[in-house]
């Protein structure tokens, strides 16, 4: 009896250390870190969009100017998001992922509705609204997976950054993979999955992502390096799948054996972050069984009438009126309030190379499926210029979010300067489809959705750390602003009447007119020429505009600009270690 109880005890204090164990490991940093790379990994939808607005544009009848419209709508949601980080700063995470999943069911769901016909045909401005709403989600996710992480691990947030807006870039081909597994090759069918599939992820893993306090890791760097190489297997292996499914017809079976690998690497991840909960919940119990020894000084006599000083503080800070200390900034580095940061010269010069070089790059993804379509491209080989766009994209984060990270500790070479050289290899892209060649496509999407891919991460992580991450949350998403500005303005404005101009010619030359067509279509290289001519030249001017920020923040990133992050670490794994003692 005795020995019985003995093992009943036994047994349930290992159940209540695997329940603890398993406690610990939900509510760590590193598998908050897995469920973010979740939940971006399907929070690219819009980057499918040339994809499935052919169908948009034949089943509702509309020109390629109401696409761009529809195009820019999608673009304003996706980067407007001033919204999801001011809601951030007053409310926990959980809640911005929650109303971020719900917007993103509520707008693609109505977009399929729509296309598929089983609601009456919308108006523009519905459809326009529709596209906002859902793409606007994308900020949510962002708002409260990639803000959270930068936050826990705040010394490598440019491989952090890279990671996370890396999955991102990899979503539409991950996408793509599932939908050709669940639905077929039924595009269609894809916009109901990009409805239903993001949302399910923040829904599932709402409670998981959170802000914890900065913990110092001898060996961080080394395990970001491990999720990079998972990641990239990853992408080697749709880019595979995407060359296969070109030359070779796919059965069922096999799209199904292939999103099932994906599946399978996407949550590959989890076993590193179980591992090193692991690792820490052992030395946890370390501590807790042989605790350090701590000697407590006595500093009060050094810090004789403090009073004073704090009286002094607050005489100063009435004093001092806000609008004043809108122009009295912190050095670069410190925490900004918002419209300090807003008003800056610095975050004025990255909103024009955002402007510029976003702007362009987003209106060739857009339109990347008419391009296909306009040099006479197969439907299956415009997929594929979709799907090497998003990898490439994935490609161009993981680039600039590691590269510039061991360029800068290693070398000080400032981040700006890393903007300047993407900027200028986006004009060759852009200049490759003004001028076609025989595959020049196939060459411009991979370097278009590199360039494009490389920018964001570079431009969050230079936010943070020029202007602090006090109201990061906020601040990252108004320096995307200028993107949906500057899509609007070279997309509809530039480029869909550049293009319905050229396909009105071609209607002319075979003796017909607008009302004659259903859709208005342009075949030919002449189609986007001058558009992507304009492009490529708007695209330089913001990479001569970005050479000024390099000049300016030089001497900024020649010092130790995360040395206060190790301090404040420091002085957090000193607290743990006396409540430790105490305890």
């Amino acid at each position: 009896m005795v020995e019985a109880a003995r093992i009943s005890g036994t047994g349930g204090r290992r159940g209540g250390d695997l329940l603890a164990f398993a406690a610990h490991v939900l509510r760590g940093r590193w598998f908050s870190l897995f469920a973010s790379f979740l939940v971006m990994a399907g929070a690219g939808a819009t980057y499918l969009f040339g994809v499935y607005s052919k169908d948009i544009k034949s089943s509702l009848g509309y020109d390629q100017t109401t696409l761009n419209l529809l195009g820019f709508f999608k673009d304003l949601g996706a980067n407007v998001g001033v919204l999801s980080g001011l809601i951030a700063e007053v409310t926990p995470t959980w809640f911005v992922l929650l109303i971020g999943s719900a917007m993103n069911f509520a707008g693609y769901f109505m977009i399929w509705l729509s296309v598929t016909g089983k609601v009456s045909k919308p108006r523009v401005w519905q459809m326009c609204l529709y596209i906002c709403i859902g793409a606007n989600s994308q900020n949510f996710a962002n708002t409260g997976a990639l803000v959270t992480s930068v936050r826990n691990f705040p010394e490598s947030r440019g491989v952090m950054l890279g990671l996370l807006k890396g999955f991102t870039g990899l979503s539409g081909a991950i996408l793509t993979q599932i939908y050709l597994a669940v639905y077929g090759n039924d595009s269609k069918a894809l916009i109901l999955l990009i409805a239903w599939l993001p949302a399910a992820l923040s829904v599932v893993f709402v409670y998981t992502i959170r802000a914890m306090k900065v913990v110092r890791q001898g060996n961080e760097l080394k395990i970001f390096y491990q999720f990079l190489y998972v990641s990239i297997l990853l992408a080697l292996f749709i880019m595979a799948m995407t060359v296969l499914e070109k030359v070779t017809a796919f059965s069922p079976a096999a799209y199904a054996a292939s999103a099932t690998v994906v599946s399978a690497l996407l949550f590959f991840p989890l076993f590193i972050a179980v591992r090193e909960e692991s690792s820490i919940w052992s030395i946890k119990k370390q501590q807790l069984t042989n605790p350090p020894q701590i000697i407590t000084i006595d500093d009060n006599n050094n810090n004789n009438n403090p009073a004073p000083m704090e009286e002094k503080s607050r005489t100063a800070t009435t004093t001092t009126r806000w609008y004043a200390k809108i122009f009295d900034r912190p050095e670069r580095g410190e925490d900004y309030t918002i419209l300090q940061a807003l008003s800056s010269t610095d975050m004025l010069i990255l909103f024009l190379a955002t402007f510029c070089g976003l702007g362009s790059s987003l209106t060739a993804v857009d339109n990347l499926g008419q391009i296909g379509e306009s040099l006479e491209y197969p439907v299956r080989t415009i997929k594929t210029f979709v799907s090497l766009l998003s990898i490439w994209n994935y490609f161009g984060r993981i680039f600039s979010g590691f590269v510039s990270e061991k360029l800068l500790s290693k070398y000080k070479f400032p981040r700006p300067l890393m903007m300047t050289i993407v900027l200028f290899l986006s004009c060759i892209g852009l200049l490759l489809i003004a001028f076609p060649f025989r595959g020049s496509v196939y060459i411009a999407s991979v370097i278009i959705g590199f360039s494009f891919g490389a920018q964001l991460p570079l431009l969050f992580a230079i936010i943070s750390e020029l202007f602090g991450l006090k109201y990061y949350s906020t601040l990252f998403n108004c320096g995307q602003l200028a993107s949906p500005l500057g899509s609007y303005i070279l997309n509809v404005r530039v480029t869909g009447p550049l293009y319905d101009r050229e396909a009105l010619k071609n209607l002319a030359k075979k003796g017909l007119t607008r009302d004659s067509v259903k859709e208005l279509t342009c075949v030919g290289p002449q189609c986007y020429r001058l558009a992507f001519v304009i492009l490529a030249s708007v695209t330089f001017f913001g990479a001569v505009s970005s050479l000024i920020l390099v000049a300016r923040t030089r001497e900024f990133y020649r010092g130790d600009i995360y040395k206060k992050f190790r301090d404040e670490a420091e002085e957090s794994s000193e607290r743990e270690m006396a409540s430790t003692v105490n305890k």
